[in-house]
C-alpha cells in the first residue's frame, strides 16, 4: 500500500486570495458541524470538477506513544488499511481464532525474549509458527479490499501519513461517490480488524531500516532530535525503535486504537462539488452514532531549559552533513509567523540569504534548507541543514551559517527581501486553492492545531505583515549558541565508523 511518514509535516501559512478584493477566511463558505459524539466536520462546496477529496484527521502521532511502545501511531496507520469483520474477510469467523492464536504465540516470544538468556531457537521456532498460521489466514482474508472498492469506484490520492502529532487519511473520489466514503469509513471507525498483523509489523520494520537505519540523513535527523529533547516525546523517531516496533502486539494496537481513534478525536474536512445538506445527513447517518471515546491527552511533560551548545556527531562511510537546531516556541506562539518568514528568507529560493552565499557564491554547499520541526504543537526546533560541497567540511559551512544570523541581528533585513517572500506566498497560496485535497488537508491541519479553520489564514496574514524589525528581534531572541544543538555527519576514514 501507499504509505507516507512526514517527519515534519506543515500546513502553516496556507491560503491566500480568493481574488483581488477578498480576505480568503472571509470569502471560504465552509460549513462547520460537531456532531453529538463529539466528530468535528467540515464541508466546503466547491463548483467545478464532479470530484469531491476526504480527509480524516486524528490528533494523535508519537508524541502520545510512551517508552517501549513506540512506533505503534504509524503501524496502526498501516493497520487500518486492513479491512474489517466484513471488507477484507472471506469468513471472519474462522480467521478470528486464527488471530487469537498468532497472539498467544506472540505473548509467548516476548516473554521469551525478556529471559536473561533468550532461547534464540525457541522464539525461531515460535515466529515459524505465527507465520504459518498468517499463511492459513490470508486464505480467508481479500488481501487490500479497502483499497480495491475504492479504487474500481474511480479513487485516487488513497494515502495516508503520520507525523509527531497526528495521524490522517485522505482520498479522492468522483462525487457520485461520495455515500461510499461515508460506508467504508464507518465501517473502519466501527469494526477495524488489524489482520496480517505480523507481516505488516516486519514492513514497519524494514521502512525503518531504509528511512533512518541505512539512510545518512535519516540517522543524522534522529541524533539531533535525541540530542535537543532528553525529556519530551519530541527525541523520539516516528517510525519508532527497531526494538519497540518488533515487540509491538496487536493487542497494543487495538488499545491505542480504542484510546484514541474516537470520533470525539476526528476532524473530517469534504471539500469540492457536494451538496452540504446531503454531507450532513450521510454523516449523521453512518458517523453520528459511533461512540464517543476519551479525549485526546495534552503531552504535559516539558523539556528542561537548554543552557549550552550540544553537539552530537556520527561517522559513517557517507559524504558529510550538518544540522544545526535552535530552540524555539510551538506554532501557537506569537513568534511563530515571523519565524516561518525567517526559514524563507535564510533558504526560500535560489535568492534567499543562505542559498545564495553557500551553494551560489562560496559553492561551499550543495544544499541547504531551513524550518522548524518536529511538529507543532510543543516547543521545537528552528533547523538549518546542509550539504557541504568536496572539499569543503561541515565546520566551514556551519561557521558561514552563524555569520549570515549574525548579520541579521546586526541589521535587519530589507523591505524588499520580505516582499519576496510575500511575493513567494501569494503566489504558493493560490496554487493551493486550486486543489480540492490541498484545501481538504488544510482546514482539517487548522482545525486539529488551532481548534478552527481559519486560523491558518491568520497565520498567512501575521506572516504577510512581519517587519524587517520583528526579524532581527526572533533572531537575537532564540538563535544563541546555548540554545542550540549541532549535529555532524563526518566521512569514515578506512576502519573508522562504517556504512549506514
Amino acid at each position: 500500500m501507499r504509505r507516507a511518514i512526514l517527519l515534519s509535516a506543515l500546513l502553516l501559512g496556507s491560503a491566500a486570495a480568493l481574488g483581488a478584493q477578498e480576505t480568503p477566511g472571509e470569502a471560504l463558505p465552509v460549513q462547520d458541524f460537531t456532531l453529538e459524539n463529539g466528530l468535528r466536520l467540515l464541508i466546503l462546496p466547491k463548483t467545478g470538477a464532479p470530484t469531491v477529496s476526504f480527509v480524516v484527521q486524528y490528533p494523535i502521532g508519537s508524541v502520545n506513544e510512551r517508552p517501549g511502545v513506540t512506533g505503534i501511531a504509524h503501524l496502526l496507520e498501516h493497520l487500518f488499511f486492513k479491512g474489517t469483520t466484513s471488507i477484507g474477510a472471506r469468513d471472519y469467523g474462522r480467521e478470528a481464532p486464527l488471530l487469537e492464536e498468532m497472539d498467544l504465540l506472540n505473548d509467548t516470544v516476548l516473554m521469551v525474549r525478556e529471559a536473561e538468556s533468550p532461547d534464540s531457537l525457541r522464539i525461531g521456532a515460535l515466529n515459524r509458527r505465527i507465520h504459518s498460521l498468517e499463511k492459513r489466514a490470508s486464505e480467508l482474508v481479500v488481501s487490500n479490499e479497502f483499497d480495491a472498492i475504492l479504487t474500481e469506484n474511480g479513487a485516487r490520492s488513497l494515502n495516508a501519513m503520520t507525523t509527531t502529532e497526528s495521524t490522517t487519511y485522505f482520498v479522492e473520489l468522483p462525487s457520485n461517490r461520495a455515500e461510499l466514503w461515508f460506508i467504508l469509513e464507518s465501517d473502519r471507525m466501527r469494526n477495524p480488524v488489524f489482520r496480517e498483523f505480523y507481516t505488516e509489523r516486519d514492513v514497519v520494520a524494514e521502512e525503518r531500516r531504509l528511512r533512518l537505519e541505512t539512510n545518512p540523513s535519516g540517522l543524522l535527523y534522529e541524533a539531533l532530535l535525541a540530542e535537543a529533547f532528553k525529556v519530551h516525546p519530541y527525541g523520539r523517531p516516528v517510525v519508532g525503535s527497531m526494538e519497540d516496533i518488533q515487540g509491538l502486539s496487536r493487542r497494543d494496537v487495538q488499545d491505542y486504537f480504542r484510546r484514541f481513534y474516537g470520533p470525539n478525536n476526528a476532524v473530517v474536512s469534504i471539500v469540492g462539488d457536494v451538496d452540504p445538506g446531503q454531507i450532513l445527513r450521510w454523516a449523521r447517518r453512518y458517523l453520528g452514532s459511533i461512540p464517543a471515546g476519551p479525549p485526546a491527552p495534552r503531552v504535559m511533560v516539558q523539556e528542561p531549559e537548554q543552557t549550552g551548545e550540544r553537539r552530537v556527531e556520527i561517522v559513517l562511510d557517507a559524504e558529510p552533513m550538518l544540522q544545526v537546531g535552535w530552540r524555539v516556541p510551538s506554532a501557537l506562539h506569537e513568534d511563530a509567523p515571523t519565524l516561518a518568514m525567517l526559514a524563507s528568507l535564510l533558504t526560500g529560493g535560489r535568492s534567499s540569504r543562505l542559498y545564495h552565499r553557500l551553494v551560489l557564491q562560496d559553492r561551499t554547499a550543495t544544499n541547504v534548507v531551513s524550518g522548524t520541526a518536529p511538529g507543532n504543537r510543543y516547543p521545537g526546533l528552528f533547523h538549518i541543514d546542509a550539504i557541504p560541497r568536496s572539499p569543503h567540511t561541515p565546520m566551514e559551512v556551519e561557521e558561514a551559517i552563524y555569520e549570515e544570523l549574525q548579520r541579521l541581528k546586526n541589521e535587519p533585513p530589507g523591505e524588499m527581501e520580505l516582499q519576496r517572500v510575500r511575493n513567494q506566498l501569494e503566489a504558493s497560496n493560490v496554487r493551493r486553492l486550486s486543489s480540492n485535497l490541498g484545501l481538504a488537508l488544510q482546514l482539517a491541519e487548522s482545525t486539529s492545531l488551532y481548534g478552527d479553520w481559519e486560523s491558518t489564514f491568520a497565520f498567512t496574514r501575521s506572516m504577510v505583515a512581519v517587519t524587517p524589525a520583528d526579524v532581527q528581534t526572533v533572531v537575537r531572541r532564540y538563535f544563541r549558541p546555548d540554545h542550540r544543538t549541532v549535529a555532524v555527519l563526518r566521512k569514515s576514514a578506512d576502519g573508522e565508523g562504517g556504512s549506514p
